[in-house]
């Protein structure tokens, strides 16, 4: 790409921004505005979760060709027809009259939506020198990580005061002004001379693997899990298109992935942590609303608003970050960040049904700021040792593990709680006697009532203490992959290491 103007810069930076909003805030807009999407599209409560990762699958399987498009048809050019492509998706979102519509729509979105956020980083990283890409991925960072945070209190907000349509519509006004933007002040891409091709197969193998597993984690539960012979061939599958994907990366001379990317240590190390922090942040974002409008009984938006906060903390500890890296190491900066994703995590494994709203806002915030600490320094350590020729193709695998990691965490959390639910209501209905004493003095408090509205009380209250343990048994398993994921800090290369030389290979037809 031409090199771009320090004018210039302050427009780019705003219009990526936009771009990588779009994306990222359609990853959790919908979550609160569910419960309303069921009912206005006739779905059942396990068909309406389709809607999230119909979309979250379609961009992680999509991430994978961006590479290859930026450098066949340009950046700029993919980038422009992806935004067009969104806003679009988006509007016939917002029109959506059915489930199997709105299914498809939504996979749309997913698929143009996949490129903005790996081309956005290569723009960024280009358009700074090496000395301020710390500063340009804080600054790329808030567009990725407020849209999933803020996502839940927008849709909230949209849902409960206008319609839940309205979470769709909002993305033309962003849309437009991130292609104005970009059209104006980005400049084209540098002529290529390659005529690379697109290793289709491994790219079928590859999104045959994403989309069995995420299919296996969707309907598990529903099913039986591996008493189901539909989940036992979905699980076959995607282990042996996986395993088909790997050597044939090996032995294909373009495969569709460079596997000499996976010996730089820090970028692996870097694939790791952010799958890691792809399954937090999601997973907190859909597990959040749920808890707050099934269990506490809020509108949404209050649920919305109770998850702001971690928005908050966001955005501080990125401006913070952004002025100290460069001045602290880098792997400090993301121990700090572990460190307070974990205590995050640990307070919200203490919640009850009765948790005060500072408890809510506190963990929020902690959690935010913790998330902000890991992912900016991140961005940054695992493309510190990669030369800049292979950065398009570095980041669309980061985007994909990325997608993937938020994308199985939200599957795999909810499965995860309906099961523990249903173990949970079981034990405690086990208790719920004649002989017990508890349960006694509960039926002579409710007085006058009739025993079958006491009776259906006593089962609400016990499936909504039910939920709030499997809800908690989630964020304490999301706590232990973070400390688990800490060591993987010693592998990184530090900040100072200079990239390899540029590698003059020839271009290999197919």
């Amino acid at each position: 790409m031409s090199q771009i103007a320090p004018a210039a810069r302050g427009i780019v930076t705003l219009s990526v921004m936009a771009a990588t909003m779009l994306q990222a805030l359609d990853s959790t807009i919908a979550n609160v505005a569910l419960p309303h999407m069921q009912g206005s599209l006739s779905a059942s409560s396990d068909q309406v979760s389709w809607v999230l990762t119909s979309y979250v699958v379609a961009a992680a399987i999509a991430t994978g060709p961006t590479g290859y498009l930026s450098a066949r048809f340009g950046r700029k050019n993919v980038l422009l027809v992806a935004i067009t492509g969104f806003t679009i998706a988006s509007m016939l979102c917002g029109i959506a009259s059915s489930l199997p519509e709105m299914v498809l729509f939504r996979l749309l979105q997913g698929v143009f939506g996949a490129v903005l956020v790996p081309i956005s980083q290569v723009i960024m990283l280009d358009a700074y020198p090496r000395e301020q890409h710390g500063s340009a991925m804080a600054l790329w960072g808030m567009g990725v990580m407020l849209g999933p945070i803020l996502g839940p209190t927008v849709g909230g907000f949209l849902t409960e005061f206008y319609n839940w349509r309205w979470a769709f519509f909002i993305n033309l006004p962003i849309g437009i002004l991130a292609f104005m933007g970009l059209s104006l002040s980005l400049p084209h891409d540098d002529k290529s001379t390659s005529t690379q091709s697109l290793d289709l197969k491994g790219f079928a193998m590859l999104s045959l693997a994403i989309g069995t597993l995420q299919l296996m984690l969707d309907r598990g539960e529903s099913q039986g899990w591996f008493d189901s012979r539909e989940i036992m061939i979905e699980c076959m599958l995607a282990m042996l298109s996986f395993y088909m994907f790997v050597v044939h990366s090996l032995t294909h001379p373009r495969p569709f992935f460079s596997p000499h990317l996976f010996a730089d240590r820090n970028f692996v190390s870097g694939l790791a942590l952010v799958g890691i922090v792809g399954v937090v942040m999601f997973a907190t974002s859909a597990l959040l609303p749920p808890f707050l409008q099934n269990l506490r009984g809020f509108p949404a938006f209050a649920a919305g608003l109770a998850i702001a906060p971690r928005g908050a903390g966001t955005m501080i500890a990125m401006w913070l970050v952004g002025r100290l890296i460069g001045r602290v190491g880098t792997r400090s900066l993301m121990l700090f960040g572990m460190i307070s994703t974990v205590l995050s995590l640990a307070w919200m494994s203490h919640y009850t049904l009765d948790v005060p709203m500072w408890h809510l806002y506190g963990a929020s915030i902690l959690q935010g700021v913790g998330i902000a600490f890991v992912f900016v320094p991140l961005s940054t350590l695992t493309f510190l040792t990669l030369p800049a020729r292979d950065r398009g193709e570095a980041t669309s695998v980061y985007g994909l593990v990325r997608n993937v990691g938020s994308s199985l965490g939200i599957a795999g959390a909810f499965a995860y709680q309906v099961r523990l639910a249903q173990v949970n209501h079981a034990y405690l209905t086990e208790h719920i006697t004649a002989f017990n004493p508890a349960v006694d003095q509960y039926l002579q408090a409710a007085g006058g009532l009739p025993k079958a509205v006491t009776l259906s009380t006593l089962i609400a209250e016990i499936n909504r203490q039910a939920g709030m343990l499997a809800t908690i048994a989630d964020f304490k398993v999301m706590m232990w992959g973070v400390l688990l994921g800490m060591p993987l800090l010693l592998l990184f290369r530090p900040k100072g290491s200079e990239p390899p030389p540029e590698r003059q290979e020839p271009i290999v037809l197919d």
